[in-house]
């Protein structure tokens, strides 16, 4: 048995094709329709078409709850006693540098003013709540424990 040398070259197999038939030519028709709704679609806003027949009331594509939610808070602490909020009124950055404003006799815009002046009669209102008396110099005055005992005079004890 002779040898031959193993070649890629294959006979012809099956069927010899129709010499008058024509290979079908494809022609490239553009890009491909995508499946689904484009990107950003959520928060598009659809236009409607105009119907002449019925009207539609105009739906929000987004899914959720619509509700608004509130981002700035608008109801003011509660504070569980007068004390803790005496305590914050106190402990009040932005109230404590206007105050040093006014001592220094700068100037501050209306609303600055008001914000002192409300948080200023607030502070006067639990001082009187709690009894706490803003006077410094009475205090100082009335706490002195001398100034209950009588004066002694020396014609008193002259015979």
């Amino acid at each position: 048995m002779p040898r031959s040398k193993k070649t890629r070259k294959v006979g012809l197999i099956g069927v010899r094709k129709d010499p008058d038939r024509k290979p079908r030519v494809t022609v490239p028709q553009g890009k491909k329709k995508g499946k689904g709704k484009p990107s950003g679609t959520r928060n598009a806003v659809e236009q409607q078409k105009a119907r002449s027949g019925g009207k539609k009331t105009a739906q929000d594509p987004r899914h959720g709850s619509k509700r608004p939610i509130q981002l700035i808070k608008a109801e003011a602490r509660k504070y569980a006693s007068p004390a803790e909020e005496l305590a914050a009124l106190e402990a009040d950055n932005k109230l404590a540098a206007l105050l040093d404003k006014l001592d220094q006799d700068i100037s501050i815009s209306r609303a600055e003013q008001q914000y002192v002046d409300e948080k200023m009669e607030r502070h006067r209102f639990l001082c009187d709540l709690m009894g706490i008396s803003d006077d410094e110099d009475e205090d100082d005055n009335s706490n002195d424990p001398l100034d209950d005992l009588d004066a002694i005079s020396m014609d008193d004890f002259k015979k």
